[in-house]
């Protein structure tokens, strides 16, 4: 009863436009209750709301020649209600088709790496190509578009696969050989202080022994190191004159170590290995 006295109802996030015989009158009516001629005037009403519009995957080659299939979302308002109504016919379909069109574009002029690494510069620069025939003309202005999903072929995600298999790989031997590098500096400095004193290298030694020994080894294997046998052949006491050591047996010299051996009064217990040489004849 009420609108056919000519009284509408605008919503809070409308605002409507009155046509007077065809002829759209300056100005919109704002949100409330509002009253226009029901004989001469029609009123259009425009949502003032932030629309969301999904944009369809486009199929697109890359400037590096790489096939990919794109998504995106576009986020739009009215600024203007009428540029909306008068100088586009259907603003919703024409800001779909704009999209689409630009997204292909912008696909074409990128390449692959910046839109799945720069997905934020692609955005920008995807909001700028589609605000600048709308915004104007239209009265529609672009208040954000996101790239929803980068679909890649196969054989491109597994030739990514191996590339940065490979290039986990380099870096894992790069760190590996670096590590190498320092402690051969190491020890090259330890080397040089061990040769200073003797006695560090036995430490040293002993201490390799005690490493070892704490595994729980059922065989552990004690090397004589030649300086406590120089300091037997030092301390040993002269033999009976006319007794000496036989300098061959069955044809084969005495080692050096046997020898010394022998004129060495060892402890209880000591044992000396010495590998045979044999001769061919």
């Amino acid at each position: 009863m009420a609108e056919m006295f000519g009284f509408k109802i605008i919503t809070q996030y409308e605002k409507g436009i009155v046509f007077r015989f065809g002829r759209a009158l300056p100005g919109t009516r704002e949100a409330g209750l509002t009253w226009v001629n029901p004989f001469t005037d029609r009123l259009r009403k425009v949502n003032m709301q932030i629309i969301t519009a999904a944009v369809p995957g486009q199929e697109a080659i890359t400037r590096d020649n790489v096939t990919l299939r794109v998504d995106a979302v576009v986020y739009y308002r009215v600024i203007d209600p009428l540029k909306a109504v008068i100088n586009v016919q259907n603003y919703t379909f024409a800001v779909s088709q704009v999209a689409q069109t630009s997204l292909r574009s912008v696909i074409g002029q990128s390449t692959m790496d910046q839109l799945l690494s720069e997905r934020d510069k692609v955005n920008a620069h995807l909001k700028d190509v589609i605000d600048a025939p709308t915004e104007q003309p239209w009265g529609i202005r672009v208040e954000r578009v996101e790239v929803k999903d980068v679909s890649l072929p196969e054989s491109m995600k597994r030739s990514m696969s191996r590339q940065a298999e490979a290039e986990r790989e380099r870096r894992a031997r790069i760190i590996s050989a670096d590590g190498e590098f320092q402690a051969s500096k190491r020890l090259a400095e330890a080397a040089v202080v061990m040769a200073r004193d003797p006695a560090a290298l036995q430490l040293r030694l002993l201490q390799t022994v005690v490493e070892v020994a704490a595994e729980k080894n059922s065989t552990l294997v004690m090397p004589i190191p030649v300086e406590l046998l120089r300091f037997f052949d030092r301390t040993a006491p002269a033999g009976p004159a006319g007794s000496s050591v036989s300098a061959t047996q069955d044809g084969d010299a005495l080692s050096p170590v046997r020898a010394l051996a022998g004129r060495a009064s060892l402890p209880a217990g000591a044992a000396i290995t010495v590998p045979n040489r044999r001769h061919d004849r």
